[in-house]
């Protein structure tokens, strides 16, 4: 049970920095490039990938680049979704692209339909939209605050379904879970260093030390919130759907609780009412997996 705590505080954590390294100005995308240079050198570390999978003539590489290519677009998407719509909608729309993913495994992958899931998946499409709905605070709204506020959280949910897809087609293509993440970081990590040169040598945008130290950071609480997952599945093997279900409420309470306390969001009726859909359908999603 410590693995699952871990996990979900390193998650929430994950965007309670990217709001702080925003009110403070560090800029997000060299911390983002730093992010991926320390998950990279800590999953070389602690989970000891077989590289050696990846040399293999059918190795799945189109799915390894572009697993690369979305990793930090979908970072910066989650950046601008903390700072546009908030942490607690954000986490809830990150949780709930398991909705995508399991449409996308009955669709593509050949995973039985029960009844429980697909009324879970439902409920979750429900909630989604209660979601993404911003409290309106009055006639001078921004509009472009209006459209970020629901878009960005939706291309988080989508971004993050397909990060799930392309691992689904690498574990189906036989590829080790340690080796895919190993080269997924590298190759997000060298995408964006070439991006933090282009931006230095065009827009002469230094690096610069606050960003390196929070970036480090923020690769640290990412890989830890991979690491100690795999570890609470590996101590609950029995219970696959106890993790996943704890994991994923675990996060969408926690934020709640850090977005509305620590940060003062606000929340309308209708994005209240999403969060508790949004647990009834992550648990009938679990029970289906059973």
């Amino acid at each position: 049970m410590s693995y699952l705590l871990i996990s979900v505080v390193c998650s929430v954590l994950v965007s309670v920095l990217l709001k702080l390294m925003q009110r403070r100005g560090i800029d997000i995308a060299q911390g983002i490039t730093w992010n991926y240079l320390a998950a990279s050198l800590l999953c070389l570390a602690l989970l000891d990938p077989p590289l050696a999978a990846l040399s293999r003539a059918d190795a799945p590489h189109v799915e390894l680049a572009l697993l690369a290519l979305l990793l930090p677009g979908i970072f910066l998407a989650l950046s601008a979704s903390v700072r546009a719509a908030g942490i607690v909608r954000t986490d809830v729309a990150q949780r709930m692209s398991l909705v995508l993913s399991l449409l996308a495994a009955f669709l593509w992958f050949g995973e039985r339909v029960d009844s429980l899931r697909i009324i879970g998946l439902i409920l979750g499409v429900v909630a989604i939209v209660m979601l993404v709905l911003r409290p309106r605070s009055g006639p001078a709204r921004d509009p472009g605050a209006d459209w970020t506020g629901w878009a960005l959280p939706l291309l988080v949910l989508v971004g993050y379904a397909s990060v799930d897809v392309l691992l689904k087609r690498l574990s189906a293509a036989g590829t080790p879970f340690a080796a895919s993440l190993q080269v997924a970081f590298v190759s997000a990590f060298v995408v964006m260093l070439v991006v933090q040169m282009l931006r230095a040598w065009r827009a002469r945008i230094a690096l610069t030390g606050a960003a390196l130290a929070s970036g480090l950071l923020l690769g640290t609480l990412n890989f830890a919130n991979i690491l100690f997952y795999v570890k609470a599945h590996r101590a609950l093997p029995e219970n696959p759907a106890v993790v996943f279900s704890m994991m994923n409420i675990g996060v969408v309470l926690l934020g709640t609780l850090v977005g509305v306390f620590g940060f003062g969001e606000r929340l309308s009726r209708l994005n209240l009412l999403a969060i508790p859909l949004a647990i009834l359908a992550i648990g009938l999603i679990a029970a289906g997996m059973r």
